[in-house]
């Protein structure tokens, strides 16, 4: 076996080169996903929440999608992204499209990023720019950049400054496997045994089909450009060979976005759907006119056949993309019609509904930034009904009884329990994952707020029982009564929708405002006790009312402990200080807090006073 030559060299040596080649590759990919992971947590959810919001403007729409791809390094994530919003309705089926496009123009980042392995430095001798020049070699920086990402990784106690540390790791080992890639077919590359062998890759579609299948198996287009770029020493790749494959590349990285569509709804299924299109029909376009102008066009075919680069076939992935997306961008509406005929609705069949907890998708586990801020979303769906159930269980009151709200208020209060239960349970799943400091703290948020949400609601369904059991004994409040519950209702809805709203916005200046109110509704709750047992002293009120009155005021007031919990919490989250601290120093220094007390204290005890 060891005389045996094939491409110029022993089958033994050939065999340690594939295994050189392949080991090449897992440093490739592995030192990819660290740096895209790094590069994910350092931005956080920002990016992802940008998109939700400005993807109604094409054009803005296309940006984010290049940036978000380019800073996270990865279309795979990106379109995993988009199927899931679209799965969970936050984002229309139209509004994908330019995303996608731009997912395929970010991805082509990569490839002149690798192009920094081509730089030609010399031995470093030719002076100063010499120096810089050689300096530019991942070879000659890399192992220092490892060096000071691991120094980052164990010594910084910021999160922040680790994930950089792990960009700089992840960004030696991906060109490390470069260099192993490129060492182990740097002697065969020259040998005209292998260049004839490559000669069938002068069959374009045969080209395209091998490029799609090699990067559909590993996934990654990135990869796939790398590998590409190593066998382009020694002249063996000519463009006519890159083109197809490069065509190839692109189709194959959809066998990600069809994984993805497994077990959505089918407008999600659209969106893979789409992918696959604009990379297919990219190709077919673009191939026949490169081969008609090569045939018709000396200058074009002289330019074909002569050898690519690292530079040149990042160019060519690069204007490929950019083309298609000129040319296939003002079709997006015939793009998704294609999509909606290729998954189609079935005649007669109704309208499929968006799941409330889609968001909650096992598919953004991989980007724990993105399934944190899909969780949220779903939290603040949760925060709106909660809000919902409360204001209309305070209402029936105040108007009495009706079987329909009744009702709808114990089914909401069932649903805010499967919230509060789909969430944590989501949470603690993404919490297994390496997440940011500042996405563990909103998962903290979340987790706390959730909680707080759930049991108003609880306290909601207990207003309603005292409803149902003063409709079922025939008894109601007073006029005065009822005008005292609805002063200090007022209070409480206003301070539930102020403390809704610092979850929501996430604006700390709104949570402030709460304590001020509750400390209100305290002094209302307890002024509003004396006056009862006032009216059963004088016999105005019976026992059994004052019993039903009594418990209606403490789940008032519980509902507004729970309200000045949703704000203490995210304070105390962002201010990094401890709720009683807060509460202890606001009460007795703020005059703000002061301030803010006295009016709603005089608007409210006005109310009261003049309604009597």
């Amino acid at each position: 076996m060891g005389d045996t030559m094939i491409f110029g060299i022993t089958i033994q040596d050939l065999i340690f080169k594939l295994f050189t080649m392949l080991g090449g590759l897992a440093f490739f990919l592995y030192g990819m996903n660290v740096m895209s992971t790094g590069l994910e947590k350092l931005a956080g959810g920002k990016m992802e929440a940008a998109l939700k919001k400005m993807t109604a403007n094409p054009f803005m729409a296309l940006i984010l999608g290049t940036v978000i791809t380019i800073a996270i390094q990865s279309s795979s994530a990106m379109t995993v992204m988009t199927v899931g919003f679209v799965n969970s309705g936050i984002m229309a089926l139209i509004d994908t499209v330019a995303v996608s496009f731009g997912a395929n123009i970010g991805t082509t980042f990569t490839a002149w990023l690798l192009c920094l392995n081509d730089i030609d430095g010399g031995d470093g001798s030719g002076g100063i720019g010499g120096f810089l020049l050689k300096l530019l070699k991942p070879d000659s920086f890399s192992p220092l950049l490892a060096l000071i990402g691991i120094l980052m990784i164990m010594g910084c106690k910021k999160a922040k400054k680790k994930d950089i540390g792990r960009i700089f790791v992840g960004f030696a080992v991906l060109m490390t496997g470069m260099d192993l890639m490129g060492g182990a077919v740097e002697e065969i590359a020259d040998n005209p045994e292998f260049q004839e062998l490559l000669l069938i890759f002068n069959n374009p579609l045969l080209g395209v089909l091998i490029g799609a299948l090699f990067t559909g198996i590993i996934q990654s287009s990135a990869a796939s450009i790398g590998i590409l770029m190593t066998f382009t020493g020694g002249d063996a790749i000519s463009y006519e060979m890159a083109l197809p494959l490069i065509m190839g590349f692109n189709i194959g990285t959809c066998v990600t976005a069809l994984i993805s569509s497994i077990g959505v709804n089918k407008e999600a299924k659209r969106v893979s759907v789409i992918h696959v299109a604009i990379n297919c029909l990219g190709t077919l376009i673009f191939l026949p006119i490169a081969l008609i102008l090569k045939e018709t066009i000396p200058s074009f075919g002289e330019f074909m056949a002569q050898p690519t680069g690292y530079m040149g076939i990042a160019a060519m992935h690069t204007v490929f993309n950019v083309a298609a997306t000129l040319v296939l961008m003002p079709f997006s509406k015939q793009l998704v019609k294609l999509s909606q005929f290729v998954v189609r609705d079935k005649a007669g069949e109704p309208k499929e509904e968006i799941d409330k907890f889609a968001a909650l998708d096992g598919r953004f586990m991989s980007t724990p930034s993105i399934a944190i801020e899909a969780c949220r979303t779903v939290a603040v769906d949760m925060a709106e009904l909660t809000q919902k159930s409360i204001n209309d269980a305070i209402g029936l009151l105040v108007t009495g009884y009706d079987e329909k709200m009744v009702n709808s208020v114990i089914a909401e209060e069932d649903l805010i329990d499967k919230y509060e239960d789909k969430i944590n349970s989501y949470l603690v799943r993404v919490a297994k994952y390496s997440v940011t400091g500042k996405d563990s703290r909103t998962m903290s948020k979340m987790m706390h707020c959730v909680g707080n949400f759930e049991r108003i609601s609880d306290h909601a369904v207990n207003l309603i029982e005292s409803v149902i059991e003063m409709h079922e004994k025939g008894i109601k409040f007073s006029d005065e009564c009822i005008n005292e519950i609805t002063v200090i209702s007022d209070a409480i809805i206003e301070n539930i929708k102020t403390a809704f709203e610092s979850y929501i916005s996430g604006d700390l200046a709104v949570a402030h405002k709460v304590e001020p109110l509750e400390e209100v509704v305290d002094n209302l709750s307890t002024e509003l006790k004396n006056r009862h047992i006032r009216r059963l002293q004088n016999d105005e009120c019976t026992v059994e009312l004052g019993y039903i009155f009594q418990d209606v005021l403490t789940n008032l007031e519980r509902i507004s402990d729970h309200c000045s919990n949703i704000a203490g919490c995210l304070i105390e989250t962002d201010e990094k200080t401890t709720i009683h601290a807060y509460f202890s120093d606001v009460k007795a220094n703020d005059e703000k807090f002061r301030t803010e007390f006295k009016q709603y204290s005089e608007l409210y005890f006005a109310k009261l006073d003049k309604k009597q």
